[in-house]
């Protein structure tokens, strides 16, 4: 059962040690993250779930104790998903490392962590069969959404301008912010993908744990530093 959600970009900038020099930048962007992790707290779940985009090898569930690095960023950080747990395996992908991060920053200690990685190519429909996988039975359930909204929203952002993703980002944003399963669910596969989206399958993962909850949701944050649609959210 589904007690509480909280989306939060899946950017490695989310890590001061990455971001460096623009770390205070995003200060205002960590804060409403922080601010989100609270309320998965205070719901007291039983079980945390991460979930983020990921490739074909961190597709899938990754234990407590996971590792994950920021190497590939240039920063010899490593991070490790939940505490007090070492669980020899393959590694994390980035958006369930920055969760993992985001975790180990805010100090959380509420309950047991697990990831789940979800594929950028997965349909809707799938993407909601997982997310009610994951939200099953009675056991109190909170998830930690990891994921960005388009990489098009000016002409330095990663994908460059393109005129169609502030109004996707606007979309998704309203519809994390309503807890609304529905528009999550009709959220454009194909448009996402052309926006590079990459938050668009954990959201419907999101969508189909939430479904019939009837959880209150909560928009924290929505900007687009760099270019890119960063949206932080909480439904509790």
């Amino acid at each position: 059962m589904l007690v509480a959600a909280a989306v939060a970009p899946s950017a490695p900038l989310l890590v001061p040690d990455v971001a460096a020099g623009a770390a205070p930048e995003l200060d205002a962007l960590r804060t409403a993250c922080s601010a989100a992790v609270s309320v998965l707290a205070a719901a007291r779940p039983d079980r945390l779930v991460v979930i983020g985009p990921a490739d074909e090898d961190g597709r899938g569930p990754h234990l407590q104790g996971a590792t994950g690095s920021f190497r590939g960023f240039g920063v010899d950080r490593e991070v490790r998903l939940g505490a007090g747990v070492d669980t020899p395996g393959r590694q994390l992908p980035p958006s369930l490392a920055v969760g993992a991060w985001l975790l180990e920053w805010t100090g959380w200690a509420a309950a047991p962590v697990e990831g789940f990685g979800v594929g950028e190519p997965l349909a809707a429909d799938r993407c909601a069969q997982v997310g009610r996988e994951l939200a099953a039975g009675r056991e109190r359930t909170a998830l930690l959404v990891m994921g960005d909204g388009s990489a098009c929203r000016t002409l330095k952002a990663p994908g460059y301008l393109d005129e169609r993703a502030a109004g996707f980002d606007a979309q998704a944003a309203r519809a994390l912010g309503a807890a609304d399963t529905a528009a999550l669910l009709a959220l454009d596969e194909k448009l996402a993908r052309e926006l590079q989206a990459a938050g668009r399958a954990p959201w419907q993962v999101l969508a189909g744990a939430g479904e019939g909850v009837g959880l209150g949701g909560e928009l924290l944050y929505d900007e687009a530093p760099y270019g890119v649609g960063y949206s932080v959210a909480t439904w509790s």
